[in-house]
Formats: C-alpha cells, sequence, structure tokens
C-alpha cells in the first residue's frame, strides 16, 4: 500500500479535498480498514491503488483545504466543503480512511457488494464533477 499525501490532483479549483477517480471510506477501526484493504487486494484491486491513513494522519492532512471561510473569491456550487468537513470529522473521532484509486472497471456497486459485511461508516466516490454517496 502507498503512503497516503494530499496532492493538487486530489483538491478543487478553490483547494478544496476532492481526489477525482478515487472512492474514499471511513471504517471505525483500522483492524476494519485493513480487513477491506485484504478483501479489495483478493478481489485484483492493485496495492499500488490502495492507501491507508490513520486518523490523525488523515485529518491533518485535510486541514487547511476544506474551505472554512466564507469569503473566498470563487462561490461553491457543490457539497464538498461539507463532504470534507465530514470526513475531519470522523478522523477526529478516531475513524481510519481507505483511498481507492477506482478504475473504471471498478464499479461503486461491485465496492460495496464486496465490502457489504464491512463496517463503512461512511463513502464517497469522486468524479468529475459528481460526488457520489456510497450507502451500505
Amino acid at each position: 500500500m502507498k503512503p497516503f499525501a494530499i496532492d493538487r490532483r486530489m483538491t478543487n479549483m478553490r483547494g478544496v479535498f476532492y481526489p477525482t477517480g478515487h472512492i474514499v471510506l471511513m471504517f471505525p477501526t483500522e483492524e476494519d480498514a485493513r480487513h477491506a484493504c485484504e478483501l479489495l487486494r483478493h478481489d485484483g484491486v492493485s496495492e499500488d491503488d490502495l492507501c491507508l491513513a490513520r486518523p490523525e494522519e488523515f485529518e491533518r492532512q485535510l486541514i487547511g483545504i476544506s474551505d472554512d471561510d466564507d469569503d473566498m473569491l470563487l462561490p461553491s456550487i457543490g457539497t464538498e466543503s461539507e463532504t470534507a468537513h465530514h470526513f475531519r470529522e470522523l478522523a477526529h473521532a478516531g475513524h481510519h480512511a481507505l483511498i481507492i484509486h477506482a478504475s473504471a472497471k471498478l464499479t461503486s456497486s461491485h465496492v460495496l457488494e464486496l465490502l457489504h459485511d464491512s463496517h463503512i461508516s461512511y463513502g464517497q466516490r469522486y468524479r468529475f464533477l459528481v460526488i457520489e454517496d456510497l450507502v451500505c
């Protein structure tokens, strides 16, 4: 698994967390997140397409890229700011993040079916201009 690091490709033009082409799943425990990783690897997802972030690491990297300022120059037309804020809240509460680079063949429904017994606390798939809620 590669280490998690937010770069410019994981933010929108306002600098808000928006990792296009990725699925971000939150789990209440490290064990839950690692189990999900194993299921995905067993299903053929490459080790290079998975990142596991500890709560303090994920929260630290999200600070400053969640658009908490009201007087930004560019208006927001979506909910990416609220979504990033929710990820930060979960990380602050101790939830682990699993970030999956989602190729076109890795559908959201397949991931949810594969992880149906996992304890996903929150999940989103980031597409170009669309954030897809993933509900288990």
